[in-house]
């Protein structure tokens, strides 16, 4: 027979995993090493830059040059297509016998003086400073105009050389009558 004993012996308990919570283990890699640039690169990347940004300024100048330009030959070119006439509103004008609007700025006529309109002196100064517009109308509708440059006149007055078809119009008013040689005797209109 076979006696059992009064130990009891308790069943053995399975592992249970740790409930403690661990984070994995950081490995750091190795710091690089970082080195200073060169002064040979500083020195190429800062012309770099500094010739771009000059680029840029050079594109932008142009481009404003482009568009608020002057041209001579335009000018002359869109003086034809529009004709001179009295100064109600075109850009190709004429102001006074020796004041004209070409393609938009004022200029006065190098070589000649006509009589005046609004400030004529008499009656007669007025008449021939009619007299002087049609005929310089006439004469800048017959041809090509164009400007010819700065000339400073006997007063020391800055003025504008202007020629139709290469002729310059103040000789060909002082020739026609409608004007006279700048700072010539007698400087009144009404004595003559």
């Amino acid at each position: 027979m076979i006696k059992t004993s009064k130990i009891r012996r308790q069943p053995a308990a399975a592992v249970r995993p740790s409930r403690i919570r661990r984070d994995p283990l950081l490995v750091q890699a190795p710091p690089k090493k970082v080195e200073p640039p060169s002064p040979e690169r500083d020195i190429v990347l800062g012309i770099t830059g500094v010739l771009l940004f000059a680029v840029a300024i050079v594109t932008v100048l142009v481009g404003f040059s482009v568009v608020t330009g002057h041209d001579d030959a335009a000018a002359a070119v869109r003086s034809n297509a529009e004709r001179f006439g009295s100064c109600e509103g075109g850009p190709d004008c004429v102001i006074d016998g020796d004041t004209i609007r070409i393609a938009g700025e004022t200029v006065e006529i190098a070589g000649m003086d006509a009589p005046e309109i609004r400030t004529a002196r008499c009656e007669d100064e007025k008449l021939r400073g009619v007299e002087s517009i049609q005929r310089l109308t006439e004469l800048l509708n017959s041809g090509q105009v164009t400007t010819a440059g700065e000339v400073q006149g006997p007063d020391g007055k800055m003025r504008t050389a202007i020629q139709v078809d290469g002729r310059d119009v103040g000789a060909a008013m002082i020739k026609a009558g409608a004007a006279r040689e700048p700072l010539s005797k007698p400087r009144n209109w009404c004595s003559e």
